[in-house]
């Protein structure tokens, strides 16, 4: 077994996940597929190698990666036998926003898993009615993803002077975007156990012989862009301004690293500019929670980034409880991080979120069957919440709490 499958096995794509079914794909269809690990099975059968291990999640030994899946398993349920509710509703806001379910897109980076990218994804987003995230770091541009999208939330690092980063705001409120979503933590680390894949700066004549073999091992990928006419993306289109030529990628990573990090007064300063709805992304700690609202955000998300950062952090889902205890009502609290399946929504907003945000789990989705495969895995989610409001008995995602979870000791860290 190679280093990738074993490590992917870990966060469920292996043997042990499918041999319940003894590897059939169980109510699955070529155009539709059942559980969100059936997508990833398939995203990893459809990508080329260096393009599916860009989209496993985890640094170093993948601690945190493989925790944010895990700890959605050790939360029980209590549920009910009768009274249950005939209808069950699933709406709710967040930033300001109506969405028919509790969960958002999260924003992530370059998205050449297909060559409609973020668009496909804003698209899938608006006929679910839920609310997209859109990174800096994103490869289409924001204007094209406003179009398709009418609730969009813009996600930025802190790149650059202040001035540089006020306009790159302005200019995704001109797209449409209705709040901000701001990271500001990174540690850099790119060691993976099972190795790192190769990430050419762009597509040109020698990087495509280079990685041709492993290409034309994927026909079906390959057709897909050929049909498009167009190459996968490696520019980082959404920290241009004004006419500039857009960076690629390792040259916006440069950019990152050469700004000097930002302090609460810097996150303080850019949300009275903006002055609208504005989450601050990645926080684990209680004390960072109430650091961000003495600063005005209106939302948090307790995020590792997908275990991307700094690993042996624990899963986001045990650091939910301390960051809701610690600042209440006062701003909307979500999680991202190892949400699978509609079930782990519910969980998380019975620990307190508003909301949820997802990653990989549509990322698989479009690398499996572009924008239907997004919208599969948004329909998985919604059916899945639904069911667990029932067997609750529960009305509406809002009467969710505590008392309709079992967690084991000690589960929880803050």
């Amino acid at each position: 077994m190679s280093r990738d499958v074993a490590h992917v096995t870990l966060e469920g794509d292996g043997a042990e996940g499918r041999a319940i079914a003894g590897g059939a794909p169980m109510a699955s269809t070529k155009d539709w597929f059942e559980t969100v690990e059936e997508a990833q099975h398939r995203a990893r059968k459809r990508l080329p190698r260096s393009v599916y291990l860009a989209l496993v999640a985890g640094t170093e030994k993948g601690l945190t990666a493989n925790d944010n899946v895990a700890a959605f398993d050790e939360v029980a349920w209590r549920p009910h036998v009768a009274d249950l509710p005939a209808k069950r509703d699933t709406a709710t806001t967040v930033m300001g926003q109506e969405v028919s379910m509790p969960v958002l897109v999260s924003p992530t980076g370059v998205q050449a898993v297909h060559p409609d990218g973020e668009v496909a994804v804003a698209r899938a987003a608006a006929g679910a009615d839920v609310a997209m995230g859109l990174s800096s770091f994103a490869s289409k541009p924001v204007e094209e993803v406003g179009a398709a999208s009418p609730k969009l939330f813009f996600q930025m690092y802190w790149v650059g002077d202040r001035e540089t980063i006020l306009a790159r705001a302005e200019r995704a409120r001109a797209a449409g975007a209705k709040g901000l979503i701001m990271t500001l933590d990174w540690s850099f680390a790119s060691r993976r156990d099972w190795g790192s894949p190769p990430i050419p700066e762009k597509i040109d004549l020698k990087n495509a012989v280079k990685f041709a073999p492993e290409v034309l091992r994927k026909p079906r990928w390959l057709a897909t862009y050929l049909r498009s006419g167009a190459i996968p993306e490696l520019t980082v289109p959404n920290l241009a301004l004004g006419g500039e030529e857009p960076p690629n990628f390792f040259g916006a990573y440069g950019q990152w690293m050469g700004t000097p990090l930002p302090t609460w007064e810097d996150v303080a300063w850019l949300r009275e500019q903006w002055g609208g709805p504005f989450m601050l992304k990645g926080i684990t700690r209680p004390d960072d929670a109430r650091r961000a609202v003495d600063a005005g955000v209106t939302a948090i998300s307790v995020s590792t980034h997908g275990g991307n950062n700094l690993d042996s952090t624990p899963g986001a889902l045990r650091s939910l409880p301390g960051v809701v205890d610690a600042v209440g009502d006062q701003v909307e609290v979500l999680m991202d991080g190892g949400v699978r399946r509609g079930g782990d929504v519910v969980k998380a907003m019975a620990l307190g979120a508003r909301a949820v945000m997802i990653g990989r789990a549509y990322l698989w989705g479009m690398a499996a069957n572009g924008q239907r495969g997004v919208e599969n895995v948004l329909a998985i989610l919604r059916q899945g919440i639904d069911e667990a409001l029932l067997g609750l008995g529960k009305a509406s995602v809002h009467d969710l709490t505590r008392e309709d979870v079992v967690l084991p000791p000690h589960f929880t860290r803050s």
